[in-house]
C-alpha cells in the first residue's frame, strides 16, 4: 500500500490570515509561505506526528464550534513557555504523561488552542 510520507500543509480559515501567520513566524517559529519559487516553507524536524481524530462532542479542544487544534513539538518546552509568556501570551493546561512527554497549552490571536508537546525522552 502506497502511504501518504508527512504532513504537508495545515490550513484553516482566519479572520486576518496576515496578522495571524505573522504571530506563528514571531511567536513560534513557523516560516510564511514562500511568495516564489526562491522562498524556503517552514521545515519541520523529524520526529512522532500523532494523527488522532476525536469524538464529535469532545471538549479537550476547548470551544464547540472548534474543529481542530494543533499540537508542536518542542525540544524544550520550559524555554518556549518562558519566550511566550514574556510576549504576554497565557499558558495553561500544563500537564506530565508518564512515558508520552510534557504539554502546555496556548491560544493564537484569534483564539485557536495550540498544544505544546515536548516528547519524552
Amino acid at each position: 500500500m502506497e502511504k501518504v510520507t508527512g504532513i504537508g500543509g495545515v490550513f484553516f480559515r482566519s479572520n486576518d490570515p496576515t496578522a495571524l501567520a505573522n504571530w506563528y513566524r514571531d511567536m513560534l517559529g513557523v516560516n510564511l509561505v514562500p511568495q516564489d519559487a526562491d522562498g524556503m516553507p517552514w521545515m519541520q524536524e523529524a520526529g512522532p506526528t500523532v494523527f488522532a481524530p476525536f469524538a464529535a462532542d469532545t471538549d479537550y479542544f476547548g470551544r464547540d464550534s472548534q474543529q481542530f487544534m494543533l499540537n508542536f513539538r518542542v525540544a524544550d518546552l520550559d524555554a518556549m513557555l518562558t519566550q511566550l509568556r514574556g510576549a504576554g501570551i497565557e499558558v495553561s493546561h500544563e500537564q506530565a504523561m508518564d512515558g508520552i512527554g510534557r504539554f502546555a497549552r496556548v491560544h493564537d490571536p484569534e483564539g485557536n488552542p495550540i498544544e505544546l508537546w515536548e516528547p519524552a525522552g
